[in-house]
């Protein structure tokens, strides 16, 4: 499943990528060209704007009421089926930490010898495992995040 959100909802692109949702975010872009998008390239655009989900064109779409972030997951979450505990249940699964939460690029691991100029000593030293997005360069391990946004799911589910 992929989405698009629209410039509302930055945060809420952010989170789905961290979950692994495929999930493109454009801040400042012009309604019938977010539809555009989402129609050409099978999106479910996910919106706040009432009034965009009137527009001639727009095919799948998700209209959020709620305000916080987690709330607006959660409905995502439920309304598309989405498993985010890895654990298949009949719904999309989805495979957190493997898209880069800045530009939604699938990850890729490297050796952990190419990570060391690029992170803190003490990472290096105690992780194993390392990511890079190969578009933007940002470098992910496995740290204190997964336990945590776990948590956070556990408790808004």
């Amino acid at each position: 499943m992929k989405f698009i959100a629209d410039s509302m909802l930055g945060r809420l692109a952010r989170w789905l990528r961290l979950l692994g949702c495929d999930t493109i975010y454009y801040p400042h872009i012009e309604d019938r060209r977010l539809i555009r998008i989402a129609s050409e390239e099978d999106r479910v655009l996910i919106t706040r704007d009432t009034r965009l989900v009137k527009m001639r064109g727009l095919k799948h779409f998700l209209l959020l009421h709620e305000n916080d972030p987690f709330e607006q997951l959660k409905k995502v979450i439920i309304t598309f089926n989405l498993n985010p505990f890895e654990l298949h249940k009949g719904g999309f699964e989805t495979r957190p930490y493997s898209r880069c939460s800045l530009c939604n690029t699938p990850l890729k691991s490297i050796p952990k010898e190419q990570a060391e100029p690029h992170v803190p000593e003490y990472v290096y030293q105690t992780s194993e495992m390392f990511k890079q997005c190969p578009t933007c360069g940002k470098f992910y391990w496995k740290g204190t995040h997964p336990e945590k946004l776990r948590k956070k799911l556990m408790e808004i589910l």
